[in-house]
């Protein structure tokens, strides 16, 4: 039995040493000691400061992308069918909501009417085609309901992911990206410890929409001077696009091709490096797919010029001297040695599907924090001592057992966020106190449990073993019902509810440990030492 006894003795003071080392570590020095701990408890954004953002995508400009791309489709599908048409063009009933997406085909042959129904049905399946009223050669491309709302949604998760992993190239610490509201495509992003909130926000926000088109003229030294170069219109399926600063100090504009060659979602990497001048600039590689198309246009237009769109802005327009297939370089944009690296690390992890618009933002200070966790402390400080003081009275010798448990359940649950890396909020610190409750209701439970067979005549030793053995099946189910309940909080909740769930439910499995072995050794440790005849304080 004593045998028995040690050995679980040994157990539980190897798992206090562990248990010390993760939140201490090995320090050298008190100062190292300091650090060590400030390292390993990681703060929340409401107790360590930071920044809190609420975005709303603009998933209506991802749908249009998707239009776009399929009204160029549609052409080609119609030349290779041998389909012949008059005009092909976008006419979306903005005034809907959410607005709805057309594309109307005129000069369709009555005798292609069949053709072009079954074009439609082959190979654009998310839109419905349908005649137009008054005009018997025309058609009507509708963006069906369910797609269109397919491609909001998968805007709002595929921004969620961007931002996310943008953010985690920073290096920000337990960043929070989740949706936000009900139905206005909101998400609301948590920065805690953020150090320069500013540019983290830039990257955010930055759509990095990567385009390589043909330049059809420019460049022009005003918008009204390239207009006026076409008499006022711009040829077909071409834009007026502004670009670098001119000598004069004000923007220049070049008139490129509406459609892109190739786009970001072509991109298979990006870093930052060096021109032939040694300037900052962005290398790029791109996909299989993109390589072959851009390949294509590049052998087809030797001698004109390529314009490099960012966020529709020329950052560059250099010359066409040979056909180029899967690497390009970004340059000019008056680029530092940081823009570089951010606009890098922004095409890396991927364009944006949409423009982001920023609502609000709250920036909680480091000396709010501090607030928190000084009247955090106090609170559990004193919640503690209470309990304790309480234990003592009410149970006596056997309140000592409890109190012990209770400090090595605290012990536990603070090394496992340190050696986890989980995050400290401030309803994490509702969760510890409420598992200083938890552990003392599992207390209570088996010290009353014990008085019952104690008063039915049972010998010491038996009433603490029947106390512990009936006990335990309450203690597993409260214990379990509670877990579930903060699972649920963690898979649904934000940063701060998440933090709740996490230190209670660690605290919670902690609890099972000290209040049924630790106690239960300690008691068996006493009775082994205990003279026959004498009384259990309890």
């Amino acid at each position: 039995m004593e045998t028995k006894i040690r050995g679980r003795l040994i157990l539980i003071g190897v798992i206090v040493v562990l248990c010390i080392v993760g939140v201490m570590g090995l320090p050298k020095n008190v100062q190292e000691l300091q650090d060590n701990i400030h390292n390993r408890i990681r703060l929340g954004l409401d107790l360590k400061g930071g920044t809190h953002l609420i975005l709303q995508v603009q998933v209506e400009d991802a749908v249009n992308i998707t239009a776009d791309q399929v009204l160029e489709r549609l052409k080609d599908e119609l030349k290779a069918k041998n389909i012949p048409y008059a005009d092909v063009q976008k006419n979306d009933d903005t005034a809907a909501n959410p607005p709805m997406h057309r594309i109307i085909i005129k000069g369709i042959p009555q005798g292609k009417s069949a053709d072009l129904q079954a074009l439609v049905g082959e190979q654009f399946s998310d839109w419905e085609l349908a005649r137009v009223p008054g005009d018997e050669a025309a058609r009507l491309l509708t963006l069906k309901t369910t797609a269109a709302a397919a491609l909001r949604n998968q805007a709002l998760m595929q921004a969620m992911d961007t931002i996310r992993r943008r953010i985690d190239a920073l290096g920000v610490t337990e960043p929070t990206i989740a949706e936000y509201g009900q139905s206005d495509f909101e998400l609301v992003v948590q920065l805690p410890g953020v150090d320069d909130p500013t540019r983290v926000k830039d990257i955010i926000q930055s759509t990095a929409l990567l385009e390589l088109k043909l330049v059809q003229d420019g460049p022009y030294p005003s918008r009204e001077a390239a207009l006026a170069a076409h008499g006022g219109v711009l040829p077909p399926d071409t834009q007026l696009t502004p670009g670098p600063t001119g000598q004069n100090g004000q923007e220049t504009y070049y008139v490129v091709n509406r459609i892109a060659a190739v786009t970001g979602r072509d991109l298979s990497g990006a870093d930052p490096s060096h021109d032939q001048a040694g300037r900052p600039s962005v290398n790029f590689t791109l996909t299989r797919d993109g390589a072959a198309r851009f390949g294509r246009v590049t052998g087809a237009n030797i001698g004109k010029l390529l314009a490099i769109v960012l966020d529709n802005r020329v950052f560059d327009a250099p010359e066409i001297h040979g056909q180029i297939f899967d690497r390009g370089e970004i340059t000019g944009g008056g680029f530092t040695p940081q823009k570089a690296q951010d606009l890098a690390l922004v095409l890396r992890s991927g364009a944006l599907p949409a423009s982001i618009k920023y609502l609000s933002e709250e920036t909680v200070g480091p000396s709010l924090g501090a607030d928190s966790i000084r009247h955090g402390v106090i609170a559990s400080i004193v919640g503690l001592l209470a309990v304790m003081g309480f234990m003592l009275v009410y149970y006596r010798g056997a309140g000592i057992n409890a109190n012990v448990a209770l400090v090595l359940n605290l012990l536990i649950l603070v090394a496992a966020l340190g050696y986890f890396g989980a995050v400290l909020t401030l309803p994490g610190i509702a969760g510890v106190i409420l598992t200083v409750g938890m552990g003392v209701d599992s207390n209570v439970l088996i010290f009353e449990r014990i008085r019952e067979e104690l008063r039915l005549g049972k010998a010491v030793g038996a009433a603490v073993a029947a106390g512990f053995e009936q006990a335990f099946r309450t203690i597993i189910d409260t214990h379990v019902t509670t877990v579930v309940s903060a699972m649920i909080l963690f898979a649904f909740g934000t940063g701060p509810i998440r933090g709740f769930a996490v230190t209670l439910t660690i605290g919670l499995i902690a609890n099972l440990f000290t209040s049924v072995f630790v106690s239960r050794v300690i008691f068996d440790h006493g009775l082994s030492r205990r003279e026959k005849g004498e009384a259990l304080s309890i």
